[in-house]
């Protein structure tokens, strides 16, 4: 009777305070920040047990080797969430007129944006702690355009489609990660190392250019909705920094399929 008693209270008070409407995005943001510490231990713990060269890395490398490894978690989860919303889900479908489709919202899309806001509010923390380690001025300006842009919209709920057309470009997180995992084990110079690089190639066009560019058309085809929004230009913006990054992933990508790297691998 008392474990019965205790589960519909525990039952009750998360159906009424931490899945309830108002709190959603204040609970997401929280369970963002707690997964995030959770995947940076297990991070620890698989590394040290299973891969020689972690204890032979610096305490900085340790560090951002965990923090790469909870980008790239991050970044496979906000993907497929996205992808299914902006593609697959009737949420924002055309076909579905219940409003605006610049204004509609979800529980579940709104607790997504909030554990992604978690996300970044968490790596944000460790730029500055590691800070210029970890990246430097263009990462800080990068997540506080991200997580203004992302928040906003998950507590208005204005423009969440734009949000996650512009969350989609998180694809390319994943094959950055391994290309640096592959240069701290000295394996820069591997078939791994350049296959990489090229498809680093091919995900930045599709995810971080012509995505954008679907962006704009979708914009466009619906203007006449965009005149009760005001988070688009949060959007906007964060894609403008979007091109910043682009231009000085570039060169790295460069390298990767460079002349000198296909000749050791005709």
């Amino acid at each position: 009777m008392a474990i019965n008693s205790y589960q519909s209270q525990a039952g009750s008070l998360l159906k009424e305070y931490v899945l309830a409407d108002p709190f959603i995005p204040y609970t997401s943001i929280i369970g963002g920040i707690l997964a995030c510490k959770m995947v940076y231990d297990l991070s620890q713990v698989i590394s040290a047990n299973y891969f020689k060269g972690y204890a032979t890395l610096s305490r900085i490398q340790r560090i951002e080797w965990n923090n790469r490894a909870l980008s790239t978690i991050h970044a496979i989860f906000i993907t497929i969430i996205s992808l299914n919303f902006v593609f697959w889900s009737d949420l924002y479908s055309d076909n579905q007129f219940d409003g605006l489709i610049t204004l509609r919202s979800s529980l579940l899309s709104t607790f997504v944006l909030g554990v992604s806001v978690g996300y970044f509010l968490v790596d944000l923390g460790m730029i500055f702690w590691c800070y210029p380690a970890l990246g430097g001025f263009e990462f800080v300006i990068h997540h506080l355009l991200s997580i203004v842009a992302v928040a906003y919209s998950m507590l208005t709920g204005e423009g969440q489609l734009y949000t996650y057309m512009v969350l989609i470009s998180e694809t390319t997180t994943p094959g950055i990660n391994l290309r640096w995992y592959l240069d701290t084990i000295g394996m820069k110079r591997s078939k791994a190392y350049l296959i990489n690089g090229v498809a680093m190639f091919f995900a930045w066009l599709v995810a971080r250019i012509i995505l954008f560019v679907y962006l704009f058309y979708h914009v466009y085809l619906h203007y006449d909705q965009l005149w009760v929004l005001s988070s688009i230009y949060g959007a906007i913006a964060a894609y403008c920094h979007e091109l910043d990054v682009v231009l000085e992933a570039f060169q790295g990508i460069k390298e990767d399929i460079s002349k000198d790297a296909l000749k050791d691998h005709p």
